[in-house]
């Protein structure tokens, strides 16, 4: 496997006695989106300052890059670009004129700003709006003029705090679609803080859940859930045309299989939890029986599961 780009080892941050980050450690790889997950005042902002060397840890390790974010943090600086939560730009300049300026501050040569401000604003969609003031701009559209803020000096890891804070479903939706095209198309890392569940399971290869100052799990959705929720094995409910009684003959017949472990009768709609995926059987056993089917569903344990999960196990 690759090096990492982003490596934390035992990363801690104290304020007094009160531990905002307790040993984390974690390894992000090149190209990947991966997700923090966790509730606000987990620690997910003060992570991202020290992993900028913005805020010293106080005991443990950053490396971004290849380069120690406390002793080297102009070198990251230079190879991350940050989108703080909360944007700020110069509302009596247009779109352009702010790029520009921040275009410079990273110390890009003269004779490329102009383009590169240009080929930014096409890349997230601004260019329409480019010459408008940034009064004017929606939430949404200060969000992609952030982002272009951010990718204006090339970044090789682009850190992301709350992005879809304050942006409509539509607005969000083409945000997040935006993350996933740039990750993949310029092999952009991507470190993406929010406690929003749902936007983190449409664009995340990986997630951690974070919970006061502690990394409870890593991984993709599938072996967080497998490793959560292998003892439910696979949970399918079928729903008939007709109401089931609770004394249904057919139900000590479908006890006798092996793989089915439990039944619950809700009105027309039977569960089972089986030991492995046995939908197509059940199917063929309601055919078989003449009952008519209005559907059948198999329980996927997605990330609201996974995170109520863990909350239930801490609290």
């Amino acid at each position: 496997m690759k090096d990492p780009i982003i490596q934390l080892k035992g990363l801690t941050k104290c304020y007094g006695s009160q531990k905002a980050v307790d040993d984390l450690s974690l390894d992000i790889y090149k190209g990947e989106i991966f997700g923090l997950l966790g509730p606000n005042g987990a620690g997910k902002t003060t992570t991202i300052l020290m992993m900028l060397g913005l805020t010293d840890p106080t005991s443990g390790s950053a490396f971004v890059c290849g380069y120690n974010a406390t002793n080297n943090p102009i070198s990251v600086k230079r190879k991350v670009g940050y989108m703080p939560d909360t944007l700020g730009f110069y509302d009596n300049m247009t779109a352009l004129e702010n790029l520009v300026y921040i275009a410079r501050l990273n110390g890009l040569a003269e004779k490329e700003i102009m383009k590169r401000a240009i080929e930014v604003m096409e890349i997230v969609g601004l260019s329409s709006a480019m010459n408008k003031r940034t009064s004017t701009f929606s939430r949404g559209m200060k969000q992609r003029l952030g982002l272009a803020d951010v990718l204006i000096k090339e970044p090789d890891v682009i850190i992301l705090d709350e992005p879809t804070l304050g942006i409509d479903p539509n607005g969000v939706r083409e945000f997040l679609t935006l993350i996933k095209r740039l990750s993949k198309e310029q092999e952009l890392t991507v470190l993406l803080s929010s406690h929003h569940l749902h936007h983190v399971q449409q664009v995340c290869d990986r997630v951690g859940i974070f919970v006061k100052g502690k990394l409870l799990a890593q991984g993709n959705i599938d072996t967080l859930s497998g490793n959560l929720f292998s003892n439910k094995g696979h949970v399918v409910s079928v729903t008939l045309a007709q109401v089931v009684p609770q004394a249904w003959p057919l139900a000590q017949e479908l006890r006798q299989w092996e793989t089915i472990e439990q039944i619950t009768i809700n009105k027309k709609t039977i569960e089972f939890e089986c030991k492995q995926n046995i939908t197509p059987a059940l199917v063929r056993f309601f055919v078989e029986k003449e009952y008519d089917i209005l559907g059948v569903h198999q329980k996927d344990y997605g990330l609201d599961d996974i995170y109520q999960k863990y909350f239930e196990d801490i609290n």
